[in-house]
Formats: structure tokens, sequence, C-alpha cells
């Protein structure tokens, strides 16, 4: 009889990662600014003023999605580490809780943006508004395939939400791999045939599925970067162990070669900002990497609150931004002063609908009761933006 449950005490690192709340909290405010750069118009005008920190913003500001690919991988391989192996059932059932908290949120947060989209489309023309929604549209948004369908998204960054989920279920079919191989009985060989399995799989995606953009769309294209976290997760907890400073410099020697032949097939630097994350979740010493050596009780609250809410302000944000752009673009059009303004307003209303939308909607248990209520909202609000602006 295989058993899927790990009972060592010794799986996962203790106490909470401050170092991952602020890569998080970086990330998130990151990435608000890099699609406030992207989308204008008031990005337009503040340009004229600071071309070079915009430029910076639109071109580079997407790296935060390499913090939180490999956070997640981080966070995948802990909650995963109690498996030895997952049978079909118990992996479906992962992938289903998985979907619903990555889901019941984003409904609610595009039945807001779609809202605000027609509502603002009569007065301010701008090629940030996406297209009235349709039906089979809204449906594979729904199910997280609008981009593998080739369908426009009704919302900014969106994207990543399918590939987390894309993500998260390669992670667990791994674990199947393992089971169905017979290897679960020993959970010493249960853990090097799930290590070996990620070392394939990010091998694969950093020296090949990576070097192809059209793969883009699909999981395989970034599991390179968050595959560095699952084996730092599990590089950390070998090199914890009481032989586990031997094991250091194979650790190391193991990075730079993933690190380096990605490089030097091609260089590309989301490949070379997750390396550098992954290194830095393995190297940074317990007490730092848990906030206990900082006397900021203050700020640390702030970065762990701002970590905790990051995916409902990620979320929200678009929608929100929408709103500030066009208020300050039909009064103050060309106004430095106003844009520059109106850019950090957006940037902190983000962050307080963020906070709003986990306080009523993300912080619940994710249930399919929840997720048909979402759905129901969500397809109302469709209803609504096609009543407002028919076609």
């Amino acid at each position: 009889m295989l058993s899927p449950v790990l009972q060592s005490t010794q799986q996962r690192p203790s106490g909470r990662s401050f170092l991952i709340d602020a890569i998080k909290a970086a990330g998130c405010l990151l990435i608000v600014l890099h699609h406030m750069a992207f989308y204008g118009p008031m990005s337009d005008v503040v340009a004229i003023a600071w071309p070079a920190a915009v430029s910076w913003l639109y071109d580079h500001g997407r790296l935060a999605v390499q913090f939180f690919l490999v956070c997640a991988g981080f966070l995948t391989a802990g909650s995963l580490a109690r498996y030895a192996a997952l049978s079909p059932s118990e992996a479906l059932k992962l992938a289903w809780q998985r979907y619903l908290r990555l889901a019941i949120p984003l409904l609610a947060a595009l039945s807001f943006t779609v809202l605000v989209t027609e509502w603002l489309r009569p007065d301010f023309d701008h090629a940030s508004l996406s297209a009235p929604p349709e039906w089979g549209q809204a449906l594979a948004h729904m199910v997280l395939l609008q981009h593998v369908l080739d369908l426009e998204a009704l919302s900014a960054g969106i994207w990543y939400v399918a590939i987390d989920f894309q993500l998260y279920a390669m992670a667990l079919l791994s674990l199947m791999v393992v089971r169905l191989c017979g290897h679960a009985q020993s959970p010493h060989s249960a853990q090097a045939w799930r290590w070996g399995l990620w070392l394939g799989l990010t091998c694969a995606s950093l020296w090949w599925w990576n070097l192809h953009p059209d793969l883009d769309d699909h999981g395989l294209y970034f599991f390179g970067a968050y595959g560095l976290g699952l084996l730092a997760w599990e590089a950390r907890r070998r090199t914890s162990l009481p032989h586990g400073p031997s094991q250091r410099w194979g650790v190391w020697a193991l990075l730079l070669v993933l690190g380096g032949v990605a490089w030097w097939l091609e260089p590309r630097w989301r490949v070379a900002v997750a390396w550098g994350i992954a290194c830095l979740l393995i190297a940074v010493p317990a007490r730092w990497s848990s906030g206990e050596a900082l006397r900021f009780s203050a700020a640390q609250e702030m970065v762990q609150w701002l970590s905790k809410v990051s995916y409902s302000v990620f979320l929200i944000h678009f929608g929100v931004s929408l709103l500030v752009n066009a208020a300050v673009t039909a009064l103050w059009p060309e106004a430095l002063w106003a844009n520059v303004l109106g850019m950090l307003i957006a940037l902190l209303l983000s962050v307080l609908c963020g906070a709003l939308l986990y306080r009523l909607v993300e912080r619940h248990a994710p249930t399919w009761w929840r997720w048909w209520l979402w759905a129901g909202v969500f397809k109302a609000s469709v209803a609504l933006a096609l009543l407002i602006n028919p076609a």
C-alpha cells in the first residue's frame, strides 16, 4: 500500500518567511506601476518630463512576474511537502481547491473591471479599453482559457492567473508520476524522484521551452522560474538537515549550471532575475528570512499586510487605473502635476481597493457555492455591459 503522506518532522522550513512577503510586496507595487506605464494615458504625459523612469517601468517592470513565479514555486513545494506522492483523486481535489482560490477573487475583480470599462467607453476613447465582452470570451475567462484560445483579455495581467494554475497542475502531476512509478513506498526514494522530476522540468523550460515565445500562453514556458522556486525550497530543506552542510556546495554548483547554461543559450533578464530570487531564498539565513533580525516592527507589519493582499491588488488595479486615467485626462489632460499625482493616487487606490477585495472576497474560504455566486455576478456584469453599450 503506497502512503502519500510523509511523516518526517523535518519537511518544512519553520517560521513565516518575511523575505517572501517582502518579495511579493515589492513585486505587487512594481507590476501595478508597470501597467500604469504601459497603458497610459497619464504615463504618456509623465514620460515627457521623466522619459527614463517611465521607459524603465514600461520595459522592465514586467520582471516583477518572476518574483511571483519563484515565490509561488517555493510556497507550492512547502505546501506539497507532506505528500510523497498523489493519487489522481487527491491531485484533482488539490487542483480544484487551487482553482477556487484563484478564480473566485478573479471573477469578482473582472465584474468590476468590465462595468468600469463600459461606463467609461463613451467618453474615454483610449486603446487601453478592451472591446465589449462576448459570452464565449466570458466563459473562457471563467475557466482560465482565454489566452490559450487566443481571446482578448478583459483586464491587464490576468494571463498570470491561468499560468499559475497550469504550473500548480504540473507540480501535482509530478507527484502523480512518482506514485505511478511505484517510488512512494520509501519517503527518501519519493523525495529523490520528486526532486529529479522538478529538476528535469526546470531544465527543459529554461533550456528549451522558454526560448520559444509562441509558448508564452502555456505553463511550460514559465516552469523554469517556477521550478527554480520548487528547487529552492527543496535545497533549503536539504541544507537545513544535519548532513546538509555537505550538500551546500552541490546545490550551488547545480544552480550555477542551471543559470549558466540558460544564459549561454540566450541571455534573458527574466531568467537572471528568477535565478537571483531563487539564490536569495536559499542563501538568506533563517533569522533574516523570518524577519527576526529586523527591528522595524511597523514596517514589517506593513510589508506582511501588502503581501497578504497582493493578489487582490493585482486583480483589481487595472479597473482602478482606468477610472483615474479617465478622470485626469478629462480634467487636466496635459498638466504634468496632475498626471504625476494621478499615477500616485491610482497606485494608492489600487492598494486600498485590493485590500477591500481581499476583505470581502479572497480571505473567505473558497467553496463551490462562493464560486457560483461570483460566477453569477460576473455573468450579470457582462450582460449589463452589453446593455450599456450594445454592439
